[in-house]
């Protein structure tokens, strides 16, 4: 009956629910449609990222390769069903995953969405029709020792790797590399330090991009922290964390076999039972990103500033002019590439926040806010990966200082008269820094008139160059 009112260019699909029409086009079946039509939400910006698809069509390959192994799975259906999941692995049949993260917290639908899609287009390669389930079933055969649960959290966790290996580490290394390459370049220019927004005693700028530059080793080895738990995947737990309907051995050899396909290390969750009901290891590594923004935008704020002018700013740095900086003023140039890492850093510290909440909200077995916790960590990855790769390609490789201003500031300083402490006390290296500020001098010559040390003394001791390390020897 229902292939007899069957629209031209659909088939039907079923489900235990029912039917549904599907264009003959797509390979997904009956349960994807249901989710296309019941969360139409925010089409197409919020999809399932591409990355947590690459990491399902992984996890099916590997579980019909082990499966086979151990005799769970008919030979000919396991070798026809990791053809089609290494093509949703390469992203090949991404077309074929419409569905967005606002769907069932436990990520069931885009898990059905690849046990249909891997099994249409098995049973596509062996010639039969589509939508029969045969001889591959989506539910039997693709999703075979497996459940949504385990399985959306397994591909979490493949996929946040993966990401954080070949997106996010490169770019940070590239750029804390270059961020120390700079410190080398600036090293021999002393210029102002400045504490609270006011005027500091001296320090290299070379010695203040040492600082950005070992904020950002830090981060790298915050991110490479996380990534311990991370390898560690749910597969095998099924439903609950307890295994049912899986095998001795299952879960440890699906995770050989993932290590070996994706050349990374993964091992099976010690408690599976954690592994499902909570996403704690994906928070904590989102914690390291959040981490991450912030010094990123600690770092573009202050090369902002200090670039600020060109003549009524601080004016010390240089920044490339990429692009006009107005459509009403002529000649100015903005700090765009500060401006859209600090963008960035801003969506990272929010996606972390929903993160955070996402984490927490899980109910006894099971975490059930696991799509949006995925999508908006890839989404920060993804964004400081490239965020960094930006901001050292188009602002700090072609940084420049402009020393003719950096001496400017720093011979006007007040501050420098803190080395004179040592010498003239406390108190009055206090009252000349004031007296020089209120009458508009120089501090050598509110010390001549203050009496405080003889000209001599003053060009001894005020060297701005013995102020950016410790002495030899007490004072």
């Amino acid at each position: 009956m229902a292939d007899s009112i069957q629209d031209e260019g659909f088939r039907i699909e079923t489900d235990a629910l029912g039917s549904m029409q599907v264009a003959n086009d797509k390979l997904w079946g009956c349960q994807t449609q249901r989710s296309l039509q019941n969360f139409d939400i925010n089409r197409p910006r919020d999809l399932m990222p591409p990355t947590l698809i690459k990491a399902f069509g992984i996890l099916k390959g590997a579980a019909a390769a082990v499966n086979v192994k151990h005799g769970a799975l008919d030979s000919r259906l396991g070798e026809v069903i990791q053809q089609a999941a290494a093509e949703v692995a390469s992203l090949g049949l991404i077309d074929h995953f419409p569905l967005v993260i606002w769907q069932t917290g436990s990520g069931t639908q885009t898990n059905m969405n690849t046990n249909e899609v891997i099994s249409n287009r098995a049973n596509q390669i062996l010639g039969h029709p589509l939508g029969k389930k045969y001889p591959v079933h989506p539910n039997d055969h693709v999703n075979k020792s497996g459940s949504s649960n385990d399985g959306t959290a397994t591909a979490m966790h493949i996929a946040a790797v993966l990401d954080i290996v070949n997106v996010l580490l490169p770019s940070l290394v590239e750029l804390t590399e270059t961020m120390w390459q700079r410190s080398k370049d600036f090293e021999d220019i002393i210029k102002v330090g400045r504490t609270h927004l006011q005027d500091a005693v001296p320090l290299s700028l070379g010695q203040e991009f040492s600082g950005f530059a070992t904020q950002l080793e830090y981060g790298d080895k915050r991110v490479r922290l996380s990534l311990e738990a991370l390898r560690e995947l749910a597969m095998g737990g099924t439903a609950t964390g307890t295994g049912l309907n899986t095998y001795a051995k299952f879960a440890e050899d699906f995770c050989a076999e993932v290590s070996k396909m994706t050349g990374q290390q993964f091992i099976t969750a010690p408690n599976k039972m954690e592994a499902i009901s909570a996403n704690d290891a994906l928070v904590f590594a989102s914690g390291a990103l959040n981490t991450l923004a912030c010094s990123l935008f600690k770092i573009a704020q202050d090369i902002r500033f200090e670039g600020s002018g060109p003549r009524s700013g601080l004016g010390e740095l240089l920044l490339p002019e990429n692009e006009p900086g107005s459509s009403f003023m002529p000649g100015k140039v903005n700090p765009t590439q500060c401006e859209s890492m600090t963008m960035i850093c801003a969506k990272v510290i929010g996606n972390h926040t929903a993160i955070t909440l996402g984490g927490l909200s899980g109910q006894f077995q099971l975490n059930a806010f696991k799509p949006l916790i995925i999508s908006d960590f890839l989404h920060s990855v993804r964004l400081l990966g490239d965020g960094m790769r930006s901001f050292r390609k188009n602002l700090l490789v072609g940084l420049q200082a402009d020393r003719k201003r950096i001496k400017q500031l720093l011979d006007q300083s007040l501050m420098l008269v803190t080395c004179l402490q040592p010498h003239i006390g406390y108190d009055m290296a206090s009252q000349l820094a004031h007296h020089a500020h209120k009458r508009d001098l120089t501090l050598k010559e509110a010390a001549l008139e203050l009496g405080a040390l003889s000209a001599e003394d003053f060009d001894q001791y005020v060297r701005p160059e013995l102020m950016i390390s410790p002495a030899n020897q007490p004072s």
